[in-house]
């Protein structure tokens, strides 16, 4: 099974970030053609992460803010919806453990880690998925309504033969 590709990637190998790091990532044109097509968008005209990732006593603390000009869809009229973006973020990051037992462990808590595999955290797909959590799932321009259309009356098949009855009549 081979993964889809990313969007953006901007990988850090845990062995190197020492006491922490700071980064500012700010996609290419060409990076954000894939964000908007990955995330189903209209547009993306800017896109910024300020993102800090620093050692914690259970694992990493990734924070920041993401900062973005974009447009989404309205799902009735079609039409571009225009939208900025500037929202904080804070998540918790824990390197997996390989344990021998077999036991699989499920947990509901809202606070529980995100995992760390292969000692290496991908900044650019932590700014994606933030930038993905702000949007509306269902964007609608204001005051667009959607309208029912009228429900065809139901076609009687003697309805149809008495019109040909009447055509040949004719």
């Amino acid at each position: 099974m081979t993964l889809p590709d990313l969007p953006y990637s901007e990988p850090v190998r845990l062995h190197q970030l020492g006491s922490g790091v700071k980064r500012t990532l700010e996609p290419d044109a060409s990076t954000r053609a894939r964000i908007v097509r990955a995330l189903d968008l209209a547009s993306l005209e800017a896109f910024t992460a300020e993102m800090e990732l620093v050692p914690t006593a259970a694992g990493w603390r990734l924070s920041g803010r993401i900062r973005a000009s974009l447009a989404q869809t309205c799902g009735i009229t079609l039409e571009p919806l225009p939208i900025e973006i500037d929202a904080p973020f804070a998540l918790t990051l824990a390197e997996s453990v390989e344990e021998d037992s077999e036991e699989i462990i499920i947990t509901l808590d809202d606070e529980s880690p995100d995992l760390i595999e292969n000692g290496q955290i991908d900044l650019g797909q932590y700014a994606v998925e933030q930038l993905a959590l702000r949007l509306d799932p269902f964007p609608r321009k204001p005051g667009a309504e959607f309208v029912q259309p009228p429900e065809p009356a139901e076609i009687s098949p003697f309805a149809v033969l008495k019109q040909l009855r009447a055509s040949d009549e004719g």
